[in-house]
């Protein structure tokens, strides 16, 4: 799900890791250290979500299960445990922009990648509950 995401939005990305980097990376570094939230249909994961205190480390909505409410679910789960969060994304990324803002996430920092793995300009925003 990680990957179909992040390969059909961010294609400039494609390929970055292999499947069974991204399955550990997961396993070995967000799970321990993050509270994890799945959403699913019928038969299958269609989004998850893994913060901590302060972060939203990764949210994804499989693009086909994007625009029904998922990710607003899932982000809301986040935003009810703890008072201020942030989060990182790629400036690119203009769908997880406007969706974050949509939900009341302020564009506080941007930096020109040198930081990131991927090297890739980034934003850094940030929410509080009113």
């Amino acid at each position: 799900m990680l990957r179909a995401s992040f390969d059909e939005r961010l294609p400039w990305l494609a390929g970055l890791h292999t499947p069974d980097e991204d399955v550990r990376f997961f396993r070995h570094q967000v799970l321990p250290g993050s509270q994890a939230y799945g959403a699913f249909d019928d038969v299958r994961l269609i989004g998850i979500i893994a913060f901590r205190e302060g972060w939203i480390d990764h949210l994804y909505v499989l693009p086909n299960a994007q625009r029904r409410g998922i990710g607003a679910a899932l982000l809301a789960v986040a935003t009810s445990a703890w008072p201020d969060l942030s989060l990182w994304t790629f400036q690119r990324n203009v769908g997880a922009r406007n969706f974050y803002e949509r939900h009341g996430f302020i564009a506080v920092e941007e930096t020109d990648g040198s930081l990131n793995e991927e090297k890739e300009p980034d934003v850094r925003y940030r929410w509080r509950r009113p």
